[in-house]
């Protein structure tokens, strides 16, 4: 099994996130009629977020068999569940309230207004993935994981020099005191966004170009968390021109 390290380059954001759409479709099609059904992991983001509004304004979104479609998400911020800020609402508008998707298929992180405590909610979760896995296993077999990097190379709510990180125990973290805000958030660990497929990691911006150029050139995870992201077959950066101007020529692809 190889495991690729490629970066696609596009002119600007729009075409970034058509790029990202039209191909999601086509890998979903090919990875259903393999397995059957599917797991893909979301992320939030303004990019993650105009890939999932694409893939719903395809011509060719319902060529998608959605009911054998399960979403899942790498981190939620831990906010009342109509909050605009929450990474699930996001999604729900620009694409899966669009689908002929059963309820049951959408896993969302807990909020902060059902009653339970942060520590709560990061169990909670963690029982949800372990429920839904295949015999013998903790985890459900995640076919694409989408991930946003920030300016300061973080992933889902993972950042540089964070216990959360170097967690190799627990699938699913509370995270008390993020950079960013708010404060408290819920995040998948690199285990299980490692445990994925394939990692698709989508940024667009010239202040995200330096975290790119340091996560391909071999920075630590602890100074650069993206760079601790792999999967298991195939980890694909999709990146517009400003987002991609330290990225050694190298590892740039002419065609994926």
């Amino acid at each position: 099994m190889t495991n690729e390290r490629r970066v696609l380059v596009h002119q600007n954001k729009q075409a970034l996130a058509s790029s990202v759409a039209a191909r999601f479709i086509t890998k979903m099609v090919d990875i259903l009629h393999e397995e059957g059904e599917a797991n893909v992991i979301l992320t939030g983001g303004s990019v993650g977020i105009a890939v999932l509004a694409a893939i719903n304004e395809s011509a060719a979104r319902d060529t998608i068999d959605w009911a054998r479609v399960s979403f899942w998400w790498g981190d939620e911020r831990w906010v009342p569940r109509a909050h605009p800020d929450r990474n699930e609402g996001q999604a729900r508008t620009a694409l899966l309230d669009h689908l002929a998707i059963p309820a049951a298929n959408i896993h969302p992180f807990s909020a902060s207004d059902e009653g339970l405590s942060l520590s709560e909610g990061a169990e909670r979760y963690a029982a949800d993935l372990a429920e839904l896995a295949p015999l013998g296993a903790l985890l459900p077999r995640f076919d694409i994981a989408f991930l946003g990097v920030g300016p300061d190379g973080h992933v889902a709510s993972l950042f540089p020099h964070g216990a959360g990180i170097r967690e190799n125990e627990a699938s699913v973290i509370s995270v008390l005191n993020s950079p960013k805000p708010p404060s408290k958030r819920l995040s998948l660990t690199r285990p299980v966004l490692n445990s994925s497929d394939r990692v698709w990691m989508v940024l667009a911006g010239s202040d995200k170009a330096s975290a790119l150029g340091l996560a391909l050139a071999g920075a630590s995870r602890d100074e650069v968390p993206a760079a601790g992201i792999k999967g298991r077959k195939r980890t694909v950066f999709f990146v517009d021109n400003e987002a991609a101007a330290e990225v050694p020529e190298s590892l740039i692809a002419p065609s994926y």
